[in-house]
């Protein structure tokens, strides 16, 4: 007879995410995960593979997750303009609502580069999602003459994303909600 999961599988993959994005993969070690994922070693195997495979499934919830709410709140603003306001906002209030903020999307690029390939195909297509996205928002902005007519468009959306790693980056540092805020209008003010 088989045994019942004596876990929540949702509930020990965030944990794994949220150890993963303060430690690393390599800085992770089993310990850490079976202790923050509260099981076994062999449930973390029967359930998820090994180490990598978890790595991965984590990394996809997060990075779906994240640039799902990043959609939401770019999307559902009124203009262009308003809606990147509301994505620099929501990173912000992000940010400031962990007392260790951390993002796996950013730490697996910071720790694999492009070194490997399932981890390159997951934060490429989701950069290409977003980045998409924003343009698109940008684009409308331009039309409306919220923004320079002779913005780049498909400059403007990698420099928001680059805005958006910085916010995280700046966060974790320590800097204030009124210096991310302030970073966020800088950034929307050189599209003017």
């Amino acid at each position: 007879m088989a045994r019942t999961k004596e876990f929540d599988r949702d509930v020990a993959l965030n944990q794994a995410i949220a150890t993963f994005a303060q430690h690393g993969y390599d800085g992770t070690s089993m310990e850490a995960l079976l202790s923050a994922m509260n099981i076994r070693r062999q449930s973390l195997y029967d359930t998820f593979g090994d180490k990598w495979r978890l790595y991965l499934e984590a990394l996809q919830r997060y990075s779906s997750d994240s640039i799902g709410a990043q959609l939401v709140a770019l999307e559902r603003a009124p203009t262009g303009e308003a809606g990147l306001e509301a994505l620099l906002e929501h990173a912000i209030q992000r940010a400031l609502a962990d007392p260790e903020p951390a993002c796996l999307g950013v730490a697996a690029i910071c720790e694999f580069g492009r070194s490997e390939a399932e981890i390159v195909t997951l934060t490429e297509a989701m950069g290409r999602l977003l980045t998409g996205a924003v343009e698109r928002r940008v684009a409308e902005a331009v039309a409306s003459g919220a923004f320079a007519k002779d913005l780049d468009v498909a400059t403007a959306g990698p420099f928001i994303l680059s805005t958006l790693t910085g916010l995280k980056v700046a966060a974790r540092q320590g800097a204030s909600a009124d210096l991310l805020r302030a970073i966020a209008r800088m950034a929307l003010r050189s599209f003017r």
